[in-house]
């Protein structure tokens, strides 16, 4: 009897084997080529693959700048290089404006707000969005003014420190959060505030987990990882808990709403609400609640991480801290907070953050797109909802479209006068109907967080850092012990 269950649970393992291998097949079509996926896995297991943003070169050395590569049983395309990704994101812009709802993402925003599957629901919230940020002042005076009031908020709590080795990661962190809580709820929060600090803990949590080995597992096998407990069951609880929070802000601005005066982005998002017809399903709280989530995820942590980067890059690099601070004070001076007016008069400093940027390697593996109909790209064939992702950091790395890319160089958004230029394959947020739609609004903040911040202070690594290149301090920020300490000298004026 025990051989007989013995072979019947072999056979049957067999089947089901060559039943995911048959079907992973018929699923190739007229994909393009790639690494050869195990049944059930994928290339899930194979390092020599994943994670892309180590393994891209060498399969676009083997396959080109196109190839599939498999999570689980479901095909991935993967598009590399400037002209492949600019070619599928704008040129066929339409074809590639769907998005893969990965099971992640389902159970966290619940197909609301703009992480929905619903293309019609997310045009439109996408379209409100960009009309509300607009209208409170996105890349104008009004939001200006409101990083300047946080700049000087994160100056005068760097210089609280005076002088003391310290991890600036949470300040920063706090500072950019602090921007969208103005948009989003109409005030910002203390940075000792116990909620808003917990807030920024799971929000950094969320996003280390969508790109980590357990997330891409959970999004394989979701309906097997929910019976065991981990790491995914504390991310929804504490979802949860965000959600909470900001049910609680919504409740409080539909007690205090005056139609005629909007604070914010959660009163435009009401008072749309109490306009719309009875039959329409878009303004609903579900909707603000998630957009607003989203919103903090793809304005805070990347934004914040981009800041700490900036400042290990020059204290690093002394003369290029030197440099930009001269071009401060020729610019600003020491009597007045730096403006964005002024950002068209330093290119030096604009060049500095835009390098930081782009020398950003495995940063930039973009949320996969999907095609919104069968589509024929680069003579192959796309039935309708394949996953395409895109890897930006191939398009900043393009030796086509940049003349050392594998060397950090500001010159690369400087033109033969010294004025700034900008790079076409310069995309950290995207391209097409996809982008990022706060794209203006996080380079302001990068700018006038970065220049504030060095008009008074010179930044230090601390310790034994004489060995340490470029390169080393583009890592993981989830591990403090892994970059090095900061210490601040307050400028004299």
């Amino acid at each position: 009897m025990e051989l007989t269950w013995a072979g019947a649970l072999l056979l049957l393992s067999i089947l089901i084997t060559l039943f995911s291998s048959f079907q992973m097949y018929k699923k190739k079509g007229q994909l393009p080529p790639g690494p050869t996926p195990w049944p059930f896995l994928g290339n899930l297991l194979q390092r020599d693959v994943l994670p892309l943003s180590k393994s891209y070169k060498k399969l676009i050395g083997k396959y080109g700048s196109i190839f599939t590569i498999w999570i689980g049983s479901k095909p991935q395309v993967v598009l590399c290089g400037y002209e492949m990704i600019k070619d599928a994101l704008v040129d066929h812009a339409e074809e590639f404006s769907g998005r893969i709802i990965t099971p992640m993402t389902k159970r966290i925003f619940r197909d609301h707000g703009m992480n929905t599957s619903d293309q019609n629901r997310w045009k439109e919230m996408r379209r409100f969005t960009l009309t509300t940020l607009r209208d409170f002042g996105m890349g104008k005076k009004r939001m200006s003014e409101r990083v300047q009031e946080e700049a000087l908020c994160l100056a005068e709590e760097v210089g609280s420190i005076q002088g003391q080795p310290f991890d600036p990661r949470r300040r920063f962190t706090s500072a950019v959060s602090n921007v969208i809580c103005a948009v989003v709820f109409g005030h910002r929060f203390d940075y000792k505030d116990q909620t808003f600090m917990e807030n920024q803990k799971i929000m950094e949590s969320q996003f280390g987990f969508f790109s980590s080995f357990l997330g891409m597992l959970y999004n394989t096998f979701p309906k097997i990882m929910e019976h065991f407990p981990g790491q995914h069951t504390k991310i929804f609880a504490d979802t949860k808990k965000l959600c909470d929070f900001i049910h609680e802000k919504v409740d409080f601005h539909r007690k205090t709403l005056d139609p005629q005066n909007p604070r914010d982005y959660i009163d435009c998002f009401l008072i749309k609400s109490e306009k719309q017809n009875s039959s329409e399903i878009i303004y609903i709280p579900e909707n603000l609640v998630h957009s607003v989530l989203e919103l903090f995820f793809a304005g805070t942590v990347s934004i914040s991480n981009t800041l700490l980067l900036s400042f290990l890059v020059v204290a690093k690099l002394t003369h290029v801290q030197a440099k930009v601070q001269q071009e401060i004070d020729e610019v600003v001076g020491a009597n007045r907070t730096p403006s964005m007016e002024d950002r068209l008069k330093m290119p030096f400093t604009n060049a500095i953050i835009h390098e930081v940027q782009r020398y950003r390697k495995g940063s930039l593996e973009n949320f996969p797109r999907a095609t919104t109909c069968d589509t024929t790209f680069r003579g192959y064939n796309f039935p309708k909802y394949t996953a395409v992702s895109t890897m930006l950091t191939s398009a900043h790395f393009d030796p086509l479209h940049w003349e050392t890319p594998e060397r950090f160089n500001p010159d690369h958004f400087l033109d033969e006068k010294g004025q700034f230029r900008k790079r076409d394959a310069f995309m950290p947020f995207s391209a097409g109907k996809r982008a990022c739609p706060g794209e203006a609004l996080a380079q302001m903040e990068l700018f006038l967080f970065f220049s504030t911040l060095l008009q008074k202070f010179t930044f230090h690594l601390v310790g034994d850092t004489k060995d340490m290149d470029i390169t080393s301090l583009y890592m993981d920020f989830r591990n403090k012990n892994q970059y090095p300490l900061i210490r601040v000298v307050k400028r004299s004026a």
